[in-house]
């Protein structure tokens, strides 16, 4: 059972490093925010009522997300495991998160805490440029991650951009956010013993090295 989470400020690879466990070990990967928007497409009183909301800006009920989290987990290709992605978002959510494993039969699994300083961040942040063909992600900032050519995309040759909200600004009170709300859930799994530490500044090989020596490791108790 690998049944995996990522807790990680903004730009801390957390996206990359589970892009790299699914392709390794063929495991889902659970978004919140992609089940609520598959939810949205039906024509139904639960479907109609996740679109209004998302569409309006304000946040799902929380009973509605644990519900179709666990209806989520229920299916088949989790059974050997699968990464969770936006959740849980608070120490309730944890709590809640928990409880559908232990009705499921499942357990917590691993924990990763991508560990970054803020000024890492920042450069990381105010460095990130997207192709807006393939989205491919680089980083002038970083000298693996720089494209060959500033303003274009290595593998497609599409135009690269800067998002609106990779500014210092936008990501100090992003940042700030996340310790406020991520330290109660990180306390809680440090507690339970399912809480890994990943020094995130090491390149983005060495840090999936880590994790997956992990993951392996956790198999075999």
């Amino acid at each position: 059972m690998k049944n995996i989470m990522f807790i990680a400020p903004p730009a801390a690879g957390k996206g990359t490093q589970a892009e790299m466990v699914v392709m390794k070990y063929e495991i889902p990967h659970i978004s919140t925010g992609d089940i609520l928007r598959e939810i949205s497409k039906e024509d139904s009183e639960l479907g109609n009522y996740v679109l209004e909301t998302l569409t309006s800006g304000r946040l799902v009920k929380d009973e509605i997300t644990y519900q179709l989290i666990e209806e989520r987990l229920k299916k088949e290709d989790c059974k050997n495991g699968f990464i969770i992605d936006g959740f849980p978002r608070t120490l309730e959510q944890a709590i809640k998160y928990d409880e559908i494993l232990n009705r499921l039969g499942q357990n917590i699994g691993c924990v990763f805490l991508l560990e970054i300083d803020e000024k890492t961040l920042e450069k990381r942040i105010t460095g990130r440029r997207i192709c807006e063909d393939c989205k491919s992600v680089f980083n002038i900032n970083e000298e693996e991650r720089t494209p060959q050519i500033e303003s274009s995309c290595d593998y497609c040759g599409g135009r690269l951009y800067q998002r609106s909200d990779d500014n210092i600004e936008a990501f100090q009170t992003r940042y700030k956010m996340y310790l406020e709300k991520t330290e109660p859930i990180i306390k809680h799994y440090e507690n339970m013993g399912v809480l890994y530490r990943i020094d995130g500044t090491k390149p983005i090989g060495r840090v999936f090295h880590e994790i997956d020596c992990i993951i392996k490791g956790s198999e075999n108790k």
